[in-house]
């Protein structure tokens, strides 16, 4: 599983013209589910994005999502699992079917949810445009494999 977690000021989904999602103070959380990946890759990002200090307090990097009382976007990204080693055409094998992916996706969401946080979400499978205004900017990339999150 792979996040790329952008901090930012506001950010919102839109589909078909209209606004279905947004958020003020938080982040924005570009998830790609891999193929394999279980319940451990899930709780160990969504533990990992929620405690993560990446919010100023007495320090630059010192308050977590939930310190700061932010909120979170996830929005489903398979792409983040492309392969492009080969030729000029991302090769998306890496990445989750869409009936295995679509419930770790949810349930990543329930993870977050469960630890205090306020989240909105993009719709799964659905042709989005993401808008944000980048905080910092700080942004990270995480990959969880075997229940163990490494930056990317």
């Amino acid at each position: 599983m792979i996040i790329v977690f952008q901090r930012v000021q506001r950010a919102s989904v839109t589909i078909d013209e209209e606004i279905t999602a947004s958020i003020g103070d938080g982040g924005v959380v570009l998830l790609g589910v891999e193929r394999g990946d279980t319940a451990a890759e899930t709780s160990a990002l969504a533990s990992k994005i929620t405690a993560l200090r990446v919010f100023p307090g007495a320090r630059p990097m010192d308050r977590s999502v939930v310190d700061v009382g932010g909120s979170l976007l996830v929005v489903s990204q398979f792409t983040l699992a492309a392969r492009v080693d080969k030729g000029r055409r991302p090769s998306m094998e890496g990445a989750a079917a869409p009936e295995d992916a679509a419930p770790i996706y949810e349930d990543f969401i329930e993870r977050v949810r469960s630890q205090g946080v306020v989240v909105a979400s993009g719709v799964f499978g659905a042709d989005m445009k993401v808008s944000l205004v980048n905080d910092g900017p700080v942004t990270l990339v995480l990959r969880a494999r075997d229940g163990v999150v490494r930056a990317l």
